[in-house]
Formats: C-alpha cells, sequence, structure tokens
C-alpha cells in the first residue's frame, strides 16, 4: 500500500485538531453513526479543559489506496519538545494558518523547524468564512515568513488551500463548491513525497524512537518511523544510544500501528511505517531500535536547552497530608524522573538536602501542565518561583531573550508599550496599525516576562492577545524589579473569621474568603504598601452587654481574588512558595516561623 507521512503545524487556536477530526471522519475512519467526542484527538483530559493540544499523537486515514498517517502537533512553544522530534518523523507538513490572524510567533517556532529539515509545507488558510477573514493579506504574510525564515525556491513554490475545518470543506479556490475535504486528501497524496524509506525494506531493521508512553499490560511503549527493513514480533532487536553505546537487547513482544484513532496490532512492521513496539525495559526516546548487526545509531534532532527551573519540594506545612496520597520525597523524585524520561525537554537534579528537586524546563505553562497533572494523581508539593537560567561564554553572563507579539486595541498599546520596554528591559522591533488594532513585537528577556501575564489582561481590560517564543542568547540586561506591593501573612492557626477578614480589608486585596483553614506563615492578601504585614484573621467581635441598632448586621466580604496555579507560580517571590494539593491552592512563606524568616532576610 502507497503511504504518506506528514504532521500538521500550526499557532494555538488556528484549528488543528478540529481539522482532523473532520478528516477523520471524511475518510471513513469513523462508522456513520459512532459517537466520537468533539477534538478527538485532545484525549488528555488538561488539553480537553484548556483546549490546547499538550502531547503530539499520531493517527491514520485511508484514501483511496493510499495511507495517510498524520501527527497532530502542539502549538505552544513550551511543548517544542515534542514538536522538533515529531518533525523527524514526517516528509510533509500542512500549515494551518486562521485568515483572520495571518501567522503567528508560535506558527513561526514551528515552520521554522520544518523548513530547516527541507520539508515542502502545504499552506491552509483555514476559518475563511469568519467574517474578518483577509485570505490575500494572510497568504502574503506565510510569504514573507517563509522568506524571512531562508526557505529555498522549491519551499517557497508552496500549494495553498482555502477552508474551513469546522464546516468541513477545502478548496483550491476561495469561491469553490465548498462541499468537502477531497482537495487536500489529493493535494497531500501529491504534493508529499512517499516515505524514501519505504523502498529500503530489504535492509536491516533500523527506527529512531521518538516518543514513549507506557501501558499497564504491555510496559512500556516507543513510538517512531521505521527508517530501514522490517520487523516482526518475537524477533530480537538491540537499542543503541545517540553515542552508539549498547543499552539493551530485547524481544519485541508486541508491534502496534495507527489505524483511525485506534492502534491495531500487526505482525510486521515496514521501512516507512509509523508504529509502536513493546518489550524493552530501558529505551529510551532519542535511540535507536535496530537489528543485532546495525552498529551506527540514526541522527537525533537537538533539543532546545530548557530556559527557566523550578524547585519541586515536599509539603512541610501544618496542612500537610490532609489531602493528597502522595507525599514523601521519594514519591515525587520517582515521578519526576518518569516525567523527565518521556519528556525530553524537562531536565531533573536533586538538590543537596535531598528533600527538594530542581525541575529545568521550557516556559512557566509547561510547568503549570506538570505540576497540574501531579496534583491531580494525589500528589502534594510546594513549588518554589520560576528562575531564569543564566549562560557564560567568554566571561560574560548570557540570558535567554523571547520574542513577544502582542494584539491589543490601539487604546491600551501605551501602556503595554511603557511596560515592555521600561522597567522589563525589553526592545521594540516592528509595531503595526490595522482596523483598530495595534501588533507589537519586541524582544524581552524571559526573567521580564515571568509574572506578567496577568498584569498585561489587567492593563488591556481583558481583551490582549499575548504570544511568546525562544528568541536566543543576549548579554544579561541588569536588574529587573519584581512584585511591587507587600503581602499580608496570618500570625495564628486556625479557621478565618468574616469579621476579622472585613476589618482587613482596607490593608489590601483578600486571596482568601471566611471559614478557610490559616496557619501562621501563610500568605493571606496582598498588602495596599510595599512592605508585609503580619495579621491574625482568626480575631472575632468583641461581645458587650451593649447593643447599638444597625451595627450588628451581617458582615459583607469582598470577593477574594482566586489565582489559577500558572498564575500563583509567577505572582509569588524568591522567599515564597505556593502550596499544591489535590484541593487546594495556597501562598505561604518559604520560613513559616517569623523569627526565622528575620534571621534568613539579614543572611540574605
Amino acid at each position: 500500500m502507497d503511504m504518506r507521512n506528514i504532521a500538521i503545524i500550526a499557532h494555538v487556536d488556528h484549528g488543528k485538531t478540529t481539522l482532523v477530526d473532520e478528516l477523520l471522519k471524511q475518510s471513513g475512519a469513523f462508522r456513520e453513526n459512532q459517537a466520537v467526542a468533539e477534538r478527538a484527538m485532545d484525549s488528555n483530559d488538561l488539553e480537553r479543559e484548556r483546549g490546547i493540544t499538550i502531547f503530539a499523537k499520531p493517527t491514520s486515514v485511508e484514501w483511496k489506496g493510499t495511507r495517510i498517517n498524520i501527527v497532530d502537533t502542539p502549538g505552544h512553544a513550551d511543548f517544542g519538545g515534542e514538536v522538533e522530534r515529531i518533525l523527524s518523523m514526517v516528509d510533509g507538513v500542512v500549515l494551518l494558518v486562521d485568515a483572520a490572524e495571518g501567522p503567528m510567533p508560535q506558527t513561526k517556532f514551528v515552520t521554522s523547524k520544518a523548513l530547516a529539515l527541507g520539508l515542502r509545507p502545504i499552506v491552509v488558510l483555514n476559518k475563511v468564512d469568519k467574517p474578518d477573514a483577509e485570505p490575500d493579506r494572510a497568504l502574503d504574510e506565510v510569504f514573507d515568513l517563509f522568506a524571512s525564515l531562508e526557505a529555498d525556491d522549491d519551499q517557497l513554490d508552496f500549494p495553498h488551500l482555502y477552508a474551513s475545518g469546522r464546516s468541513g470543506w477545502a478548496d483550491a479556490e476561495l469561491d469553490g463548491p465548498r462541499k468537502h475535504l477531497d482537495a487536500l486528501f489529493n493535494l497531500i497524496v501529491n504534493h508529499v513525497p512517499k516515505p524514501r524509506q519505504s523502498t529500503r525494506t530489504d535492509e536491516d531493521f533500523r527506527m529512531l524512537a521518538t516518543t514513549l508512553g507506557a501501558d499497564p499490560f504491555v510496559g512500556r511503549i516507543l513510538t517512531g518511523r521505521v527508517e530501514t527493513g522490517r520487523l516482526k514480533v518475537g524477533a530480537t532487536v538491540q537499542a543503541l544510544s545517540r553515542m552508539g553505546q549498547k543499552i539493551e537487547q530485547f524481544r519485541v513482544t508486541k508491534i502496534q500501528a495507527f489505524r483511525g484513532l485506534a492502534q491495531q496490532d500487526i505482525d510486521e512492521a515496514v521501512a516507512g511505517d509509523i508504529v509502536s513496539l513493546a518489550g524493552m525495559s530501558k529505551a529510551t526516546v532519542a535511540d535507536t531500535i535496530c537489528a543485532l548487526a546495525v552498529d551506527e545509531p540514526l541522527d537525533a534532532q537537538p533539543i532546545d536547552p530548557p530556559t527557566i527551573s523550578v524547585t519541586f519540594g515536599i509539603n512541610d506545612s501544618p496542612l500537610a497530608g490532609r489531602d493528597g496520597k502522595k507525599v514523601q520525597s521519594r514519591v515525587i523524585r520517582e515521578r519526576l524522573m518518569k516525567e523527565a524520561e518521556s519528556n525530553v525537554a524537562i531536565k531533573v537534579t536533586d538538590t543537596p538536602g535531598g528533600e527538594a528537586f530542581d525541575v529545568a524546563g521550557r516556559g512557566e505553562l509547561q510547568m503549570g501542565v506538570l505540576i497540574e497533572n501531579m496534583r491531580r494523581e494525589g500528589f502534594e508539593l510546594s513549588i518554589s518561583r520560576p528562575r531564569v537560567l543564566m549562560r557564560e561564554e567568554d566571561g560574560q553572563t548570557l540570558e535567554p531573550v523571547e520574542e513577544v507579539t502582542v494584539d491589543v486595541d490601539d487604546e491600551h498599546s501605551g501602556a503595554v508599550i511603557e511596560k515592555l520596554t521600561g522597567p522589563r528591559k525589553g526592545e521594540m522591533t516592528e509595531m503595526r496599525q490595522q482596523g483598530g488594532k495595534t501588533r507589537i513585537i519586541a524582544h524581552v528577556p524571559s526573567r521580564g516576562l515571568i509574572g506578567y501575564h496577568g498584569e498585561f489582561l489587567t492593563d488591556t481590560r481583558g481583551t490582549g492577545v499575548l504570544n511568546r517564543v525562544f528568541h536566543g542568547w543576549v548579554p544579561h540586561r541588569g536588574p529587573i524589579p519584581g512584585r511591587r506591593a507587600g503581602v499580608l501573612i496570618s500570625m495564628e492557626n486556625g479557621v478565618s473569621v468574616a469579621y476579622a477578614l472585613w476589618n482587613l480589608e482596607e490593608r489590601g486585596r483578600m486571596f482568601i474568603g471566611a471559614q478557610e483553614p490559616v496557619y501562621t506563615g501563610m500568605i493571606i492578601g496582598e498588602h495596599s504598601r510595599d512592605n508585609d504585614l503580619e495579621v491574625n484573621p482568626l480575631k472575632g467581635k468583641k461581645l458587650t452587654n451593649v447593643r447599638a441598632s444597625g451595627s450588628d448586621e451581617a458582615v459583607r466580604l469582598t470577593t477574594p481574588v482566586r489565582m489559577s496555579l500558572e498564575e500563583a507560580i509567577a505572582y509569588i517571590d524568591d522567599d515564597e512558595l505556593v502550596e499544591v494539593t489535590p484541593n487546594a491552592i495556597r501562598l505561604r512563606k518559604r520560613y513559616l516561623d517569623p523569627h526565622e524568616r528575620k534571621r534568613m532576610s539579614k543572611q540574605a
């Protein structure tokens, strides 16, 4: 059977996963009456809640005798580690661009990786039926993007289609029949080359492992594309590291191929197909699985280095162990090591005390997703403020800089430019206005962006869109001011009282409501001044036998500020932690005892 391997790449929310749903439907991968969840490819709970793709997942469809393996990739740069590996499995990419928004920063990130590998993209202008769609302008911007990424003449001569993934049609002309996706299927078959491996079935078996999974019944599963040869179930193969060292020899117990949304067991894998193997105990991502006669590993894509690190520690607050079952450092370490194995963009190191672990990764979103997954699994953790990782080169300290693209209404552009280029040490590289909107592009140090997103939403009244992608390394740009306000710290253990909180409201914004457990050293609100203040949230009203009319009416509290996990991590200072349990997110001081806190701040 003929075969094509493609990846679908796009910016967040440009409609990748919805389009793959339609491709599956129209190719007959689902029965007419089969109940299928919307965005069937986003199978993880977090992906469904946030409406984003986090893990790259392959699927396959059959079209007129050709099997098309499709990989749905994440759009966020934080999950770039997934994207970089996936592109080495495919022979073509479909670049999906929103006809209203045009190419966006994350599109640029993934496209630059695809062009560097020599892939020739197919461009699909999606959502052309939106009222504010401008497909011609979007197409020009795609061409300019390819030219700026130094695409060659073949890549610049890309075919394009107009489409609406939600309505399930794609046409070569804007005023085409708008009935189905046949034009896209035919273009994939005619434009994307056959896997060059498919002619090399008589050589020794070799496959590069690109993603790692686990199954409760068969154990570790490695997925990748077969580069050469054939492999039957029961054959004995070996795993080689990137350096060519032999890791292990094992018998293949299972081979699975992607057929529609399901994985089917097959007896033999052939060159060019994307398959999953089981039977290994040590082999991992970027290793080469090959016949025993092979001694040269396949080239693996280099992975961009991590830019931020966060410390994961045990939860040692007075409320520890009430919600979660997994609280020991040994269990936390096992879980983090397992994560680092399957996610090549994360690195885990032990800290000197052994009670905490430094986890380095790509961004706050990636860390937030890992912590959220762990708290749902029953872990209790204390999390530090993210630190940006620096580099030393030729005696000079370098820091990571991100390209930030901001789309805001014209009236908010001044406030955004002032914040990015002033205290955050950013440099504006481009600004253009169109139809009441302003697009600002700036290069800002990663340090300056930690905790900025909440402030940005306040400045733009929730209407602004901010995207960021790793740009490069520059000489250290000097100190960047942190949070200006101090915090309100509880000086007692117990349960908060409405009357006490009502009296504290003039001191600042509250993070807790009445009848919530609090402890000494827990942060319960933000102070209206720049210093920390210790307060008593348990102090009830002193009762006397004199009753004044009207003074004893029910206390009305202002609604407390509730932070999401990422907001809390970005909000805290260096001497503070976020306590994360399955049912709660609390802010606290690193040292709960006030005397110890004073002593440590003097030492610092």
